[in-house]
């Protein structure tokens, strides 16, 4: 009897907890479905976070290669300084990383496009520079103003890594607010469209030329296809255009690549000129350059200088000062750079200054050394075009200035958007439309305009500077808080001075200009 009481009160007391578990479960569902809540309500505001950086694409470009982005770099205004950057430790540090793009571009290849941006046609003036300098003087010259466009492309890189934006017209935005994105995008716009239509004005002069070399036919010929005209219509249409219909500038880098193997070739050549003698009748490209020029005499315009000071000294040192412009195109390769980095792109920019600064000294040193003082302004004049090889060479120069033109074209298209589209998402009809009225702008203006480089060589003695000393030191000064650098910091004091060389650069270049245009004097062009 006690022991079947003790069964039923142990019955009991083991009945017991399957009660409170029956009971039990609502609590528990009310609990579980709270936690479930926070959770996916967690879930989704990360992935909504997640979505706004997507949406804040650089360029209007693809982040991934079947994926295209929904807004443009204004999308970057509306997200606060720290929601652009992704914490990044490596070896104990912090380093800051962009999250508003997925740059597919490699190390490489973002050498080349900058490679190719900074190459310009002032590489055929350079001869002419090294004769009213001197070899050392002009070696001296050209050493520093490498060195200073790589420290502006410093201070470019130094803000765009203190706000996470990689566009020129937004480091405006924020320094200067909306007027200080209008300005750069103007300038950035007068500056590149100046050196397309210098780059078609090339073609459009020498095009015919080179034809009419290689199928030796007479100078007073008027077929149509040795027309100008025409010519810099085909080339726009049949090579430039579907260049520029690229969704991404880092696709360019192979023909980037190809165009600087021109210049190499146009190296070499110019190379070999020195050391192979010809016919005094036949190597002279310009009828009025005396004969005696092509080889070593006694008389002073045959003799190497060292150091050279003359009225036209003082018209080189702006010439040779833009010999490295590249920025607009700085933060858009920037962008679509793999692996960003403050760094990484740096060392891109080192590497690039440092392989045309190789270029550029080697071909005014042997365009100098084989025409001494007799060099004109533009060498390839001082050739014959009856020589096949400096056909090739002519022929060679105008594919690499032909294909830079695209890579030219890429930040003012920018620009554009950044003005005119600001919130729309990336759309063809505005990336193709953009590009087929800058390139028929430019094509109308090198048609009809006989004087469209000069016209754009003012211009560019002012956007020049404003991009490469101005723009960057006042963006730096700007943009880094002076409490991480105070304004009587070394590198704040750097960045003044910086911006004060700009505008006297500036200031000799328009009286220089306006000089010209006063006395009909010609010199060398610029980039």
């Amino acid at each position: 009897m006690v022991d079947s009481c003790k069964g039923v009160s142990k019955h009991k007391h083991m009945s017991t907890p399957p009660q409170e578990l029956i009971s039990s479960p609502p609590r528990l569902r009310i609990q579980n479905l709270t936690t479930r809540t926070a959770f996916f309500g967690g879930l989704l505001r990360v992935v909504l976070f997640k979505m706004e950086l997507q949406k804040a694409s650089n360029g209007h470009h693809d982040l991934s290669p079947d994926k295209i982005p929904e807004n443009g770099f204004d999308a970057l205004e509306n997200m606060t300084d720290g929601d652009i950057f992704l914490p990044n430790k490596s070896n104990g540090n912090t380093e800051t990383q962009f999250t508003d793009f997925e740059g597919k571009t490699s190390f490489g290849m973002s050498i080349f496009n900058l490679s190719n941006a900074i190459m310009g046609s002032g590489i055929l003036g350079l001869a002419y520079a090294m004769a009213n300098t001197g070899i050392i003087l002009f070696v001296f010259l050209l050493i520093c103003i490498a060195i200073l466009s790589a420290y502006s492309i410093h201070l470019l890189l130094k803000s765009a890594g203190v706000v996470g934006i990689r566009a020129y017209e937004q480091l405006g935005n924020h320094a200067f607010g909306r007027p200080g994105k209008i300005l750069a995008a103007c300038i950035i716009t007068l500056h590149n469209i100046g050196a397309m239509s210098s780059y078609l004005f090339i073609v459009k002069i020498e095009l015919p030329h080179i034809i009419q070399g290689l199928l030796e036919m007479p100078d007073s010929s008027d077929y149509w296809f040795v027309d100008g005209r025409y010519l810099i219509i085909i080339v726009s249409v049949f090579a430039i255009l579907p260049l520029t219909l690229m969704k991404r500038l880092g696709y360019l880098g192979y023909t980037s690549g190809f165009s600087l193997g021109c210049m190499v070739f146009f190296l070499i050549s110019v190379i070999y000129k020195k050391f192979v003698k010809e016919y005094p009748d036949e190597h002279s490209y310009n009828e009025t350059v005396p004969t005696e020029s092509i080889y070593n005499s006694a008389n002073d315009m045959s003799e190497a200088k060292f150091i050279t000071i003359n009225p036209e000294t003082a018209f080189t040192i702006p010439i040779m000062a833009f010999a490295f412009v590249c920025h607009p195109e700085v933060l858009p390769i920037y962008t679509e750079l793999k692996n960003p980095s403050k760094k990484r792109m740096q060392n891109v920019a080192n590497i690039s200054i440092l392989a045309m600064f190789v270029m550029y000294l080697l071909t005014a040193t042997f365009g100098y050394l084989t025409f001494y003082g007799n060099v004109k302004p533009e060498l390839l004049e001082m050739y014959s075009k009856k020589d096949t090889l400096m056909l090739c060479v002519r022929l060679a120069v105008l594919i690499a200035v032909t294909l830079t033109v695209p890579v030219v074209l890429f930040p003012i298209r920018r620009a554009v958007l950044q003005l005119l589209f600001p919130d729309k998402p990336f759309h063809w009809v505005h990336h193709i439309s953009i590009a087929v009225c800058l390139l028929f702008l430019v094509n109308l203006l090198v048609i009809f305009v006989p004087n469209i480089r000069d016209i754009f060589g003012f211009i560019g003695a002012t956007s020049a500077p404003s991009l490469i000393f101005i723009l960057p030191g006042i963006f730096y000064i700007r943009i880094v808080s002076e409490e991480q650098e105070p304004l009587k910091s070394r590198p704040k004091i750097q960045a003044i001075a910086f911006v004060t060389l700009g505008f006297i650069f500036m200031i000799m270049s328009i009286t220089f200009i306006i000089v010209e245009w006063v006395t009909g004097k010609k010199t060398s062009g610029g980039h």
